[in-house]
């Protein structure tokens, strides 16, 4: 009997100013180092989702954000955990979108994200913004 991997619960945020959309780049050391990503983090016990997502774009990328809306949510075994995304459209905000804790980050046409590397849990939200 195999144990069960108890699902990290990450706020996700697709932050879009017209057709560019705000990535940064996962640490080299961290889980799925190296990849770009949609900023956000993990949910703490006494938050919602939203909170959550306000509290990260907050420490890791500088900005107040207000009203973000739902676009998917998605689980994603990865060989050592397990991951469940909670992803918001991030299009209403204060502030200009600054990595805050050393990463690498910047803004790219939407068109662009089919030809980056992302960690394979994001190609469901990149399907769902091409399309």
């Amino acid at each position: 009997m195999t144990e069960s991997k108890k699902a990290i619960e990450v706020a996700v945020g697709v932050i879009v100013r017209g057709e560019h959309i705000f990535l940064t780049k996962r640490a080299e050391h961290s889980h799925q180092g190296g990849k770009w990503e949609f900023p956000g983090g993990k949910r703490e016990a006494n938050e919602t989702m939203p909170e959550a997502l306000a509290r990260e774009l907050q420490e890791e990328g500088g900005i107040s954000i207000a009203s973000p809306s739902p676009l998917l949510e998605i689980r994603h075994n990865y060989p050592d955990k397990s991951v469940f995304l909670d992803v918001y459209i991030v299009d209403d905000f204060t502030g200009e979108p600054t990595p805050q804790e050393g990463q690498v980050g910047d803004w790219f046409e939407r068109k662009k994200l089919a030809e980056m590397d992302f960690p394979e849990a994001n190609k469901v939200i990149i399907e769902k913004l091409l399309n």
